[in-house]
């Protein structure tokens, strides 16, 4: 196929966001992920931006990943958080060589050729997967080869829109995850998404296993093994969340351009206190853009990557907050306008807010990133 060099992935990234721009409102309003928006992922091959050359997708760095990212989430979040599920996949399992050169270069092909994959982890009970415990979701060998699926996960990101399912279920005492392949008999999704606070048109539904059929080679892995964290989805989902920020940015300052009040007879841009908050908010935004970009870059380059994990989480946590911080202020700078649903900063506002659900969070981040800077320090 083509190769992508960074300047072609930031044009398809610009283009996809124009698109999925023009159908985000109705998206969120419908609380439904749109088909189309899949297939613009698919027919550009945008999901496998990190996937090397040598399998078949552009080989993009992380840095350059996460900066064709920022763009793609200004035009849906949702739909990048979607796309972002199967980068960080096949970001950290590639890159830490979780899967055996056949499962890769079987997983690869399919995802050329128009897969969407996601882990299908999270339980009710079970919680955040991130946290350890055995899943209930089981399989059992059934006779002939091959495994039997019983379960149920929730959380699941791009829903029936999901063409591989990398499930994490128990094997006897084992942990273990297999590939199920939507649809399949047995599947069942329940639509229990569309009134959620944040990222309604994400499709991140619950998804019930009833007695599915895989074959033996769908096994892709099983046993409690030490792996090299996931520096992958923390990025990703960072830039996801300050993608928003930045849009929502820029759809305060069209509105500060736009809006004329009667009683001023000129645009509220005009005004020192507006153009004060702007500035506020470019600060925030370019300083949490830059750090993130920045670490990416540092992991790119870096021989012991697993010494990043506090840099990462860094990252992660201050695009999150600065989204979150930016959302609000734009609201404030929108008045009243910015309540209803004919501007899109109330979806940012509220769409920001899932960050704040994607480990490692809050204290639990500070802790990590002390730990780290304690430990650097004795060194």
């Amino acid at each position: 196929m083509k190769q992508h060099i960074p300047a072609q992935s930031l044009a398809v990234a610009q283009s996809l966001a124009n698109s999925f721009r023009m159908r985000a409102a109705a998206a969120d309003k419908h609380a439904a992920l749109p088909a189309a928006d899949i297939a613009d992922l698919k027919q550009s091959n945008y999901l496998s931006i990190n996937v090397p050359t040598a399998l078949g997708g552009w080989g993009n760095t992380m840095h350059d990943t996460i900066a064709a990212h920022l763009l793609l989430a200004k035009g849906s979040g949702a739909t990048a958080l979607v796309a972002g599920m199967t980068i960080h996949t096949f970001g950290n399992a590639l890159g830490n060589g979780n899967w055996s050169v056949e499962t890769a270069a079987r997983f690869t092909k399919a995802l050329c050729n128009g897969a969407v994959f996601n882990s299908v982890a999270s339980e009710p009970q079970l919680g955040s997967p991130s946290r350890g415990g055995l899943p209930k979701t089981y399989a059992e060998p059934v006779a002939g080869g091959g495994w039997r699926i019983n379960g149920h996960k929730n959380w699941t990101t791009g829903g029936e829109h999901l063409t591989h399912m990398l499930v994490r279920v128990r094997i006897e005492d084992d942990p273990a995850v297999l590939l199920v392949e939507n649809p399949s008999a047995g599947v069942r999704w329940e639509h229990t998404w569309g009134d959620a606070l944040s990222l309604r048109a994400s499709d991140s539904h619950d998804v019930y296993f009833e007695n599915v059929i895989v074959p033996a080679e769908n096994l892709i892995e099983r046993g409690r093994k030490k792996k090299s964290p996931n520096m992958w989805f923390p990025m990703i989902v960072g830039a996801v969340y300050l993608g928003m920020g930045l849009a929502a940015r820029d759809d305060t300052i069209q509105y500060a351009l736009e809006r004329v009040p009667t009683a001023l007879g000129k645009p509220i841009a005009t005004l020192p206190k507006i153009q004060r908050q702007l500035g506020e908010i470019d600060v925030a935004l370019e300083s949490a853009k830059a750090l993130l970009l920045t670490v990416a870059n540092e992991w790119d380059q870096a021989t012991d990557k697993d010494a990043l994990m506090s840099r990462i989480i860094m990252a992660k946590h201050v695009a999150t907050e600065t989204a979150i911080d930016v959302t609000d202020k734009t609201l404030r700078i929108a008045g009243g306008a910015s309540i209803s649903k004919d501007l899109s900063l109330e979806r940012y506002f509220r769409d920001v807010r899932a960050g704040l659900m994607h480990p490692p969070t809050g204290d639990a981040a500070f802790e990590l990133i002390g730990k780290s800077a304690i430990a650097a320090h004795t060194d």
